[in-house]
């Protein structure tokens, strides 16, 4: 699984997520004392930004942990065919 196909998916989960969740009614006071409330552009942006921060953390840690597992299957795979090689090699030689 590559970069691109884990985005989508965590893409797809983040917009599913927010659709089926209620958002505050009043986010946040601005510095004029005027509330954000949900719905509003700013709110919206704000809220863009960070499921962007967090769709992208959530691709390098998945990224990061698929790769892991990759190179320890390919590891794994590898001792596996030494053993069955070393093993052949001893029963051969009886």
């Amino acid at each position: 699984m590559n970069n691109e196909q884990l985005e989508k998916i965590i893409k797809d989960k983040i917009d599913e997520a927010l659709k089926n969740s209620e958002h505050p009614k009043k986010f946040f006071v601005t510095e004029n004392g005027r509330g954000v409330v949900d719905g509003g552009d700013l709110y919206n942006a704000l809220l863009k930004d960070v499921l962007g921060v967090v769709q992208n953390a959530l691709v390098g840690i998945l990224a990061e942990v698929v790769a892991g597992k990759a190179v320890k299957e390919a590891v794994t795979d590898n001792v596996s065919k030494v053993v069955k090689q070393t093993v052949s090699k001893v029963v051969t030689k009886k």
